[in-house]
């Protein structure tokens, strides 16, 4: 009921009667009153004023289970919520709540990570207060060919949630970063339990720079949060429902194809490297070639000084931009 009457007197932006929330929840005024003083407990600002009810002053510093509760307007992206004030990995933590049970649409959402982890194993810093850490488990029924494409999928979903939250003009490097200004913003992970050619479940997770932070001096060349770039206070929980909303939208047209094809021009126009001179940092050896886009199944396009294009699969391999980290 907590996230319920914050959404609710959120909605209004005035005064709301105890009364009018007791009706409304079906609850008494004891009820109200108790659920009102937990929430000023984990930080929330209600005035409470006799004959004229209570009234929510925002904040943007609030982070936790109910505030992300009160800002989901998805179907099932986001439901339920399982929030953390520290976890080792919020993809971690996710992989054991879809092993126990938890379905499609749940969300995992930390505070801080201890352990949290990037593509290939790379170590994810993941300080508390700063940024946004969460995953999201996925329950699908096609083939696991398709998974690579779910972070895709996400790397759209964030970009959108990110302009949505604080119009910072966000674009994708493929497969899995989110970049600014020529500097990183997101990275994304997507793990997968499958036997066979069936999935027992998949989790997709991101970190998002958010606050302004001193970045590692292995990475302070190439990172940058949003609130550097937007200069405003940005809300966590509003830009993981944001994220949540655009993903659901973007999924749902991914899952009736089992392809990218009715997202390519969407993808492709957030490609930063698209048109441009790339790297391909393949095991087998590296090339260099010009970035056509990507595809329906989410191989980026490389044209190689020849003519021919070359499909590339994200797997174990790496594209930079031959100036540059896009």
């Amino acid at each position: 009921m907590k996230s319920k009457i914050l959404a609710l007197l959120r909605e209004r932006r005035d005064y709301v009667s105890g009364q009018e929330l007791c009706e409304h929840f079906g609850v008494s005024r004891t009820a109200v009153w108790k659920a009102v003083g937990q929430l000023k407990k984990e930080g929330y600002e209600i005035e409470a004023v006799k004959n004229r009810g209570y009234l929510l002053t925002e904040r943007e510093d609030v982070f936790g289970r109910h505030e992300l509760e009160s800002r989901m307007a998805t179907r099932w992206a986001g439901h339920p919520v399982y929030f953390y004030e520290s976890v080792s990995s919020t993809n971690q933590q996710a992989k054991q709540l879809a092993e126990s049970g938890c379905g499609q649409g749940t969300l995992v959402a930390a505070d801080m990570q201890t352990a949290g982890r990037g593509r290939r194993g790379k170590a994810w810093s993941s300080p508390a207060g700063t940024n946004v850490y969460f995953t999201l488990i996925l329950k699908p029924e096609y083939d696991p060919d398709c998974v690579s494409m779910v972070t895709l999928v996400m790397a759209l979903a964030v970009a959108e949630g990110i302009r949505a939250t604080c119009g910072v003009e966000a674009g994708i490097k493929w497969p899995n970063d989110i970049v600014a200004d020529g500097k990183k913003l997101c990275g994304m992970l997507t793990e997968m339990s499958v036997e066979r050619d069936y999935i027992h479940h998949v989790v997709v997770g991101a970190g998002i720079n958010v606050r302004r932070q001193e970045f590692a001096p292995e990475i302070a060349d190439r990172a940058v949060s949003l609130e550097q770039l937007c200069g405003q206070r940005v809300s966590r929980a509003m830009l993981i429902a944001n994220v949540m909303k655009a993903f659901e939208k973007f999924y749902d047209c991914f899952e009736r194809e089992h392809s990218l094809a009715g997202l390519l021009e969407q993808y492709n126009r957030l490609l930063v490297s698209r048109d441009g001179e790339v790297c391909v940092l393949d095991p087998k050896g590296e090339y260099r070639g010009i970035s056509r886009g990507v595809n329906a199944r989410g191989e980026l396009l490389v044209e190689l000084a020849d003519g021919r294009v070359t499909e590339v699969y994200a797997g174990e391999v790496s594209v930079r931009g031959v100036y540059g980290y896009v």
